[in-house]
Formats: structure tokens, C-alpha cells, sequence
């Protein structure tokens, strides 16, 4: 980690600006700015961008890793494209997280309306139900669905339509990816790891780790996490490294 660079000095900054406002100056900041699943009500065409710069209003804890990630990996990776290339590279895999998860928000929507079909409901009286389980869950948080369905997948309809996705994790893991595959043999020193360990073993874990808890459900770092929107930004940044490095880079060593 060293001296930080100026795009990404500048994306801290903007980060924070719109954590702040959300917290003090704009009460319903995540309804106009969060990523909201393209049939809800609240939807916007620029929350694809600007969910990248909103972060959990009830805890810190949310920019700050991202901060402090964006800050660690960001910078060398900066230094390594330039300022123009960065910031494409940035946007593009927040932009790949957005279409990764409304994707997979589509693929759950999907099951839950199809068991709704075939437990006797018309797309009518579903749409009562996800309106109903929606206006439930802005109001008090607690939301109810029919016991006739199956209940997993109406349960994953109902909240793919109904939870906002907030954070720039999925562009910072777009970064990740690509400081593994630049830098794969940097040893990384972490909190909650006592010896180092090398890039290139260290963020492929981090995604298997986001793979198992996406497709089970079952979270080691807590719930209401995109799992496929980091996902999406990783392969999104992947996609790019990989292009660039074939293309570009092949008068160029990388560390």
C-alpha cells in the first residue's frame, strides 16, 4: 500500500459525500439512489450507477472496508492503467455487478412467479402479493406470503423485488480480481488471518467464498449481502484484465 492516487482519492471523496448526505441531509436517499429491481416502483434509470456510491445507512462498518479496499487495491491498480483506463475499468464493473445481480433477481422473481402459477394464482393476485409483501417490508420490515406455494422460492421473489442493493463492493471486487491476476504473488497481511498469504490464493477464496453463500444462502460475513453482485464485478474485471493483458500488456511485466 502506498501513496494513494488521484482518481481514486476522488471516488473516496465522492463516497463519502453521498454517506454523509444519506445520513443527515436526505432521509430517502437509497429509494432514489439504491438499485431496486428494474419492476419495483422505486426503480431509476441511473441507479445502475448510482447504487456504486450509496452504502448501509445503519453501519460504518459498510464504507469503511470498502474505503479502505478501494484506497489498498485501487491505487497500484491505477498506477498500473492510468487515470483513463482506471476509471473505465471502475464504472464497467459496477455497471457488470448491477447486470449480474438484476439477473439473478430476474432467475428468482421468475421461480416464485411460476410456483405462484401453479398453486392456482393469476398474475393478478401475484401482483397483489408482491405488492402487498413490498408495502409490508417498507413499513415495518416483516412481510407475508402464501403457505400454498413453495415458500423458498416465493420467499426469493419477494425479496429480489423488494431489497435495494447499495455498495461499490461490486466494483471493488472488480479490483481485487484484478490486483490477483497484476500483482499474484504481493502476500497480503490481514486482520483476521495471522500469516500472510499470497494474492493469487487469497481472492480466489474470497469468491468461492461469495459463490457457496449466494447459492446457499448461508452468509460467514452476515446477511442482506449481493453475493452475485460481487461476482458480477469479478468477472466483469476479470473479462477486462484478461482482454488488456492479451492486448496491450504483452511488452509490459507485471508483478
Amino acid at each position: 500500500m502506498g501513496k494513494i492516487t488521484e482518481t481514486v482519492k476522488i471516488l473516496i471523496i465522492v463516497n463519502v459525500i453521498f454517506y454523509l448526505g444519506s445520513q443527515f441531509l436526505v432521509p430517502n436517499a437509497v429509494q432514489l439512489f439504491g438499485l431496486w429491481f428494474p419492476e419495483n416502483p422505486n426503480f431509476e434509470f441511473w441507479q445502475p450507477l448510482t447504487h456504486m456510491f450509496m452504502h448501509d445507512q445503519g453501519s460504518i462498518m459498510h464504507i469503511l472496508f470498502n474505503m479502505y479496499a478501494l484506497w489498498a487495491f485501487g491505487s497500484p491498480i491505477e498506477q498500473m492503467l492510468g487515470q483513463k483506463k482506471f476509471i473505465f475499468f471502475y464504472f464497467s464493473a459496477g455497471l457488470g455487478a448491477a447486470l449480474i445481480h438484476t439477473l439473478v433477481g430476474y432467475y428468482h422473481y421468475q421461480g416464485g412467479y411460476n410456483s405462484l402459477l401453479d398453486a392456482g394464482y393469476s398474475p393478478a393476485e401475484i401482483k397483489d402479493v408482491v405488492n402487498n409483501a413490498f408495502t409490508g417490508i417498507m413499513q415495518t420490515g416483516q412481510y407475508s406470503y402464501p403457505s400454498i406455494a413453495e415458500a423458498g422460492q416465493v420467499q426469493s421473489m419477494i425479496e429480489a423485488f423488494s431489497v435495494s442493493a447499495v455498495g461499490a463492493s461490486g466494483a471493488i471486487y472488480g479490483i481485487l480480481v484484478a490486483f490477483g491476476m497484476m500483482f499474484p504473488n504481493v502476500e497480503l497481511f490481514l486482520i483476521f488471518v495471522p500469516i500472510p498469504v499470497k494474492a493469487k490464493y487469497f481472492i480466489p477464496v474470497i469468491l468461492l467464498i461469495d459463490l457457496f453463500s449466494g447459492v446457499t444462502g448461508f452468509s460467514l460475513f452476515g446477511q442482506n449481502i449481493a453475493n452475485f453482485a460481487h461476482l458480477g464485478g469479478a468477472l466483469f474485471g476479470f473479462i477486462m484484465i484478461w482482454y488488456w493483458k492479451k492486448n496491450s500488456f504483452n511488452n509490459k511485466r507485471w508483478y
